[in-house]
């Protein structure tokens, strides 16, 4: 076992002004919400009023990421694991509250079904793309950390973990419930949970952003394997939305579901150009970062 260094008492000290850190400042700071504080009364009279087309498809948002959300605080341990194994120790401090917010996350979405009496088994909303995505893509790469470590390896995972599922996915399920319910003036407690859910996210994929930036820096040739990766994933997030919208011109609150379909498309693209940023800096840049550069 090789001896251990306390980088704390060292001339090193913590980096203080490093992204990571930074992150980790800001998520004290915004990140501690409470999910049992939000008042559902309003969501409950909303809920008995709304057409049964418009339940379902709020269940199925709702179901999607209480599922989602689920999966992803058990499957974020092996890359804290990694990075812990790196020895970097302000990145580990950070994705310290990452995992509690996951968990919170996971709290929100049953706290609201419990709300609108919605005890019932709700599986048959995750389709067979869900089902790919997050019953098997996401925590086959995430355990694949428990065993290996590399650069390759660790780059997978923050794609398919920060950059597809919260990058791209989650985004566009805040967009629907947005486009939704705040154009109709309803749910106003789920959409204060969500305002909150949208704001750690924000922290969680600029984390990734950085991460994935970082390993483009310090191993050039991962650009083209986050790439291809991206490529491989981007067909599926495009099957999700089609499955949600079920060949229907108008949505159940009146909405345009190309609309949904475009701001996907338009993640994938913003993901990409941000990441392409990486290449020709130098590591002392891409820690240096602001908040804002990395969509923070």
């Amino acid at each position: 076992m090789e001896k251990r260094t306390i980088l704390t008492t060292s001339t090193r000290g913590l980096l203080e002004d490093s992204f990571p850190y930074r992150l980790y400042q800001k998520a004290k700071r915004l990140g501690n919400w409470n999910p049992a504080d939000i008042d559902f009364t309003q969501d409950q009279k909303d809920w008995k009023s709304m057409t049964v087309e418009q339940r379902e498809d709020i269940l199925r948002l709702i179901s999607q990421f209480q599922a989602g959300e689920e999966a992803v605080t058990l499957d974020l341990l092996p890359l804290i694991m990694a990075i812990a194994k790196e020895g970097r120790l302000e990145e580990e401090m950070f994705l310290t509250t990452f995992l509690y917010e996951e968990a919170k996350h996971t709290e929100f979405f049953r706290l609201i079904l419990n709300a609108l009496g919605e005890r019932g088994d709700l599986s048959h909303f995750h389709t067979e793309t869900y089902q790919k995505i997050f019953y098997e893509i996401l925590p086959t790469t995430m355990a694949r950390l428990m065993t290996d470590q590399s650069p390759e390896a660790i780059a997978e995972a923050s794609v398919v973990y920060n950059m597809f599922v919260e990058g791209v996915l989650a985004e566009t399920g805040y967009f629907s419930f947005y486009n939704a319910l705040e154009t109709a003036g309803i749910m106003p407690g789920l959409l204060e949970g969500i305002g909150n859910l949208k704001r750690d996210e924000s922290r969680h994929i600029g984390y990734g952003t950085f991460l994935l930036q970082r390993s483009i820096c310090e191993h050039p040739h991962l650009f083209d394997f986050v790439a291809a990766k991206m490529g491989e994933l981007t067909p599926l997030a495009i099957r999700l939305n089609q499955e949600g919208i079920a060949g229907r011109k108008v949505s159940a609150f009146g909405g345009n579901p190309d609309d949904i379909m475009n701001f996907t498309l338009k993640q994938l693209s913003v993901r990409m150009e941000i990441l392409a940023r990486a290449k020709g800096k130098k590591i002392e840049e891409i820690y240096s970062y602001s908040d804002s550069e990395l969509g923070v």
